[in-house]
C-alpha cells in the first residue's frame, strides 16, 4: 500500500523542520557538554517522526466488491459510541450513531462512508471537549455531511473536533458524486467521526472494534 504526505501537513512539516534545524544546530554551536545537544536532536528527531506519521495519507482500495448497502468506515480508531439516538440536523428523527475515536497515532485523513451523492454540508461552532465523551457529538465543533446512497436512503457524517483537535477540513461540496475511495476531509490530531445511519440497518462491529477507513465494512444498509 502506498504510503504519501496529507497536503494538510506539508506547510506545517516543513516549518517544523526549519525550526528543529535551527534549535539543533545552535545547540551544537553553543551548548556543552556535547551530551545535551545529543538529547536536543534525539528528542526533536522523535517528535518530527510522531508528526510526519500523523499526517500520511495512504492511498486505499476496498478489496472486493462494494455490495449495495454497504458502509466503510470514514477513518482509522476504535468504536467507541453504537446505539439508537436522534438525528437533529438532516434526518430530524431516529437512527443509528456509530462513532469511532481516533487517537493521534491513526491516520486523520477521512474517506466518504459509501457511495453516492453529496446533498449538503454545514459547520456547526462548538466547544472543544474531549472527543471520547458522548456529548462531544453535538456540543463540539463539527461538521456534518449528508450524503444520499445509489439506493437512495440518507446518512449523515459528523467530523467533530476534540480537546486537541482545533482544525476539520472538509472537501465534501454539495453535489458531487462520492466513493469509498475518495477523502471527504481531514481532521488534525485526534478526534472523531459520528456516522448516522437509518435504524434498520445491520451493523457489522461492535464497541471496541477496531477499524481502517476506506477498508473495514461497519454496516449494511437495508436496500429492499
Amino acid at each position: 500500500m502506498k504510503v504519501k504526505i496529507h497536503r494538510e501537513g506539508t506547510n506545517i512539516l516543513l516549518v517544523l523542520l526549519l525550526i528543529l534545524g535551527v534549535v539543533n544546530v545552535s545547540a551544537w554551536m553553543f551548548i556543552r557538554p556535547a551530551v545535551i545537544p545529543v538529547i536536543f536532536s534525539v528528542i526533536s528527531g522523535v517528535v518530527y517522526l510522531l508528526i510526519l506519521n500523523f499526517f500520511r495519507s495512504p492511498r486505499r482500495h476496498f478489496p472486493g466488491d462494494n455490495v449495495p448497502g454497504l458502509v466503510v468506515s470514514s477513518v482509522d480508531g476504535t468504536v467507541v459510541a453504537l446505539e439508537r439516538t436522534v438525528e437533529h440536523e438532516y434526518i430530524k428523527g431516529p437512527a443509528l450513531q456509530l462513532s469511532v475515536f481516533m487517537t493521534i497515532f491513526n491516520v486523520h485523513a477521512n474517506w466518504f462512508p459509501v457511495e453516492g451523492k453529496v446533498i449538503d454540508v454545514r459547520h456547526f461552532p462548538g466547544r472543544f471537549m474531549s472527543a471520547y465523551l458522548p456529548k462531544s457529538s453535538v456540543e463540539n465543533e463539527h461538521s456534518s455531511v449528508l450524503i444520499r446512497t445509489t439506493s437512495g436512503q440518507d446518512i449523515v457524517v459528523n467530523q467533530v473536533a476534540g480537546a486537541v483537535a482545533r482544525r476539520i477540513v472538509t472537501y465534501a461540496e454539495p453535489g458531487e458524486e462520492c466513493s469509498i475511495e475518495d477523502h471527504m476531509g481531514f481532521i488534525k490530531f485526534g478526534s472523531r467521526v459520528d456516522i448516522f445511519l437509518p435504524v434498520d440497518a445491520e451493523v457489522l462491529v461492535k464497541i471496541g472494534d477496531k477499524t481502517t477507513g476506506g477498508i473495514t465494512p461497519i454496516a449494511r444498509l437495508n436496500t429492499h
